[in-house]
């Protein structure tokens, strides 16, 4: 399945380039006139449940809230999410929170935050961003704008652990983020492999055959987001209603 997505820097829906982020050669491959809202609207309209507004850094929030506002239990909301404020953004709107790097600390996990975050708002609420890049032959999640990796190895122990705490995974293949030069396949067969629970893979996708591909290599468990490649984006390789037939032939 189709999910969307409105990823925010700086106050504006952008596409960035997933490895740039952080550096000083930042790449955006996109910036939107239309405000996050008036993307949530679209979505509500056409019935796309749990896409994911991602807070790409600090002065983000007036945005986000209003993107929840719009499509109330529709999407879910990353980027600075932690036990703290967690609670918040489900009051604000959104259906689950997306939680990463507050969840590692010195390139660890830290359980202890883990486990106090499932016990603020439960693990049904609760989607893991386990975002990746490949080092050797394999995958391990990267924090802090997706720069720093950590010592988790994204595998099949990893994904059986983590589902105990969640409702849901999202991965970003950073390497191949924003790229538009197709999606890393050999990742999403071993997620379809790998988790038992649901998972949202986000990265290189530049084509409709892309959605098919993940759909039958992730066997029905991996859905997908289509970011700089979407006409939505400013990108010629998909088109968001092809996306919202797609979908409404699944079902």
């Amino acid at each position: 399945m189709f999910r969307p997505c409105i990823d925010l820097h700086e106050g504006k829906v952008k596409q960035i380039v997933g490895g740039t982020l952080g550096d000083a050669g930042l790449r955006t491959n996109f910036v939107s006139e239309k405000s996050a809202a008036w993307f949530a609207e679209l979505y509500k309209r056409d019935g796309l449940f749990g896409g994911h507004v991602i807070q790409l850094g600090s002065g983000n929030e007036t945005e986000a809230r209003a993107a929840l506002t719009a499509f109330p239990g529709g999407l879910h909301i990353g980027g600075g999410v932690n036990a703290t404020n967690a609670r918040g953004w489900l009051d604000a709107g959104a259906s689950h929170v997306i939680v990463t790097s507050w969840v590692f600390r010195e390139g660890r996990v830290d359980w202890t935050r883990l486990e106090e975050l499932v016990k603020t708002i439960g693990r049904e609420k609760l989607v893991l961003d386990l975002s990746c890049r490949k080092r050797g032959d394999d995958y391990f999640v990267v924090t802090d704008r997706w720069q720093k990796f950590t010592e988790l190895a994204v595998n099949v122990e990893t994904l059986e652990k983590f589902s105990e705490f969640c409702a849901e995974f999202l991965v970003h293949a950073v390497d191949v983020e924003g790229l538009c030069r197709g999606i890393d396949g050999e990742l999403v067969e071993k997620l379809g492999q790998w988790s038992p629970i649901p998972m949202t893979y986000a990265g290189g996708a530049n084509s409709l055959a892309d959605l098919e591909a993940v759909t039958k290599l992730g066997g029905g468990k991996v859905d997908l987001t289509i970011g700089s490649a979407l006409d939505l984006f400013g990108g010629s390789g998909v088109s968001y209603a092809d996306c919202v037939k797609f979908n409404r032939r699944q079902k």
